[in-house]
């Protein structure tokens, strides 16, 4: 049994559709003027150091998805 060999693929069978990638961390949403979302603030990360007014503040998120300010 003879096959034929396989022909060349044209341009348009070479090309593959773009699919957006979808981001595992959570986007941020603002609510409204003026609300900053803790995803903006936290970047992935549990912790994040705040300075105000020549201090510095720890902002940590819990395991239970609470908040705490600490200077």
């Amino acid at each position: 049994m003879h096959q034929t060999p396989p022909q060349p693929a044209s341009a348009d069978e070479h090309a593959t559709a773009i699919t957006p990638v979808r981001s595992t961390i959570p986007q941020p949403v603002s609510t409204h003027s003026g609300c900053v979302d803790s995803i903006e603030l936290l970047r992935g990360q549990k912790t994040v150091e705040i300075s105000h007014n020549g201090s510095t503040y720890r902002l940590q998120a819990t395991r239970l998805g609470k908040l705490i300010l600490t200077k």
